[in-house]
């Protein structure tokens, strides 16, 4: 692949990383603001949230209207997310467009216009979305897990805040956090495609140049992991089960290990879980494991979804996968299995310029610096059967599984859930 990296600095702090794909028509783009739900206070939780639905509704220059237009008039895609750690603002379009793209999404993380009744009626939108979040089980169950295993640490507060916390947010409060956090260090610019870095930087110090410098504050603590079952007595068609350990994070020397062992596990049809209680024993539809990675923690988790009836024989056979996991190891075949299948994946999604823009900024969040795809093969190239092994036994802490339970029934399996051992 043809590729170029580059990275420069704005002199207020600003960083700008930028991929060269010279065949591709596109372009993606983004800016990623270095704070999210673990850097609220407890008071204003779901601000970071928040504030990313607030600058929609029309900057000094743009309307709402005018700001969905934009993009969209041109075949363009213009988007946001919000995370634990970080909210990133991105746009794609085709490659002519690149310019029009980096001027809106300046415009949204410098130039929000925040009226009241803008204010009071986004409130209202994202307490539906919480509403909304509730009857999704499947997506509940996360948040619920987060609570637990995370207990008072800023991690483990839900992404879009509490009922309470939004009613009580103030205006004022919401536009103190935006010009105090999205400044200097805190934001990164990152693009992919067929886009010139020296002309990037040009219109990146032409629009952010005059934002306010700011260093990087380290005040972000590392969670402990909180050993706890938890049940949540719910009217549903099916129980949904989690359960989770403490694993690496994305600076761990093992990652790409944990990545592996999450894989055979279950990252697909052909991993353990789902062959065992999908495909012999039919007891399930959906059963997949996930690494969720953190800057400083990490944690694998394991979710199916089954009727109450069958929820015992769900978990028990987990319970057995993990013992025959850990007393017999993986084999050396299986390894290189599930590596190609990881390098496949990698290969692939380096062919999506959504994905090289991602990953762009990720790596700067974390490293500091750039890991290219070879790279990062590399690294996974360097598994051995030995090393997962050791990791299973070493991290994969069977005294430390924690667990929510949730829906119609589960009380009745409150003991046996316990009891359960991974």
């Amino acid at each position: 692949m043809n590729t170029k990296f580059n990275k420069s600095e704005l002199s207020n702090g600003i960083r700008v990383v930028s991929e060269l794909h010279p065949v591709s028509r596109a372009v993606s783009i983004s800016i990623w603001v270095l704070t999210g739900t673990r850097d609220e206070a407890p008071a204003v939780a779901g601000i970071s949230h928040l504030l990313e639905h607030l600058v929609f509704k029309g900057t000094k220059s743009r309307s709402a209207y005018q700001i969905a237009k934009s993009l969209e008039a041109l075949g363009g895609e213009l988007n946001a997310y919000t995370t634990r750690e970080y909210t990133c603002y991105h746009a794609l379009v085709l490659k002519d467009h690149w310019e029009m793209a980096l001027d809106v999404l300046s415009d949204l993380v410098s130039n929000m216009h925040l009226v009241q009744k803008e204010f009071a009626l986004e409130k209202s939108v994202v307490l539906q979305e919480i509403a909304m979040s509730e009857d999704n089980h499947e997506e509940l169950i996360y948040d619920v897990f987060y609570e637990q295993v995370y207990g008072n640490h800023p991690l483990a507060r839900p992404i879009l805040g509490t009922p309470a916390s939004l009613v009580n947010m103030k205006q004022s409060q919401v536009l103190d956090y935006y010009k105090k956090t999205y400044t200097g260090k805190n934001i990164i610019v990152s693009a992919a495609g067929c886009l010139d870095h020296t002309e990037l930087m040009k219109g990146v110090e032409k629009r952010l140049g005059k934002k306010k410098k700011s260093q990087l504050k380290d005040t972000r603590k590392a969670p402990r992991w909180l050993k706890r079952r938890h049940v949540v007595e719910r009217p549903a068609e099916q129980v949904h089960l989690l359960l989770g350990l403490p694993t690496a994070s994305f600076k761990d020397s093992r990652r790409f290990e944990a990545v592996i062992a999450n894989t055979l596990l279950g990252g697909g049809m052909t991993s353990k879980l789902y062959q065992s209680v999908r495909e012999k024993k039919g007891l399930v539809y959906t059963i997949h494991s996930m690494l969720n990675s953190h800057i400083d923690s990490g944690m694998l988790t394991i979710y199916a979804g089954t009727e109450t009836k069958n929820a015992r024989k769900v978990g028990d056979l987990i319970s057995k996968e993990f013992e025959k996991l850990r007393k017999n190891g993986v084999t050396k075949s299986d390894v290189e299995m599930f590596k190609t299948q990881v390098i496949g994946n990698i290969l692939l999604g380096s062919d999506d310029i959504e994905n090289r823009m991602t990953s762009l900024a990720v790596n700067e969040i974390v490293f500091g610096r750039y890991k290219s795809v070879d790279t990062v093969i590399e690294e996974i190239k360097k598994v051995t059967v030995d090393t997962v092994n050791d990791y299973i036994r070493s991290e994969l802490h069977l005294d430390k599984a924690s667990g929510v339970l949730l829906g119609h029934g589960v009380n009745e399996l409150k003991t046996w859930w316990e009891d359960l051992s991974l």
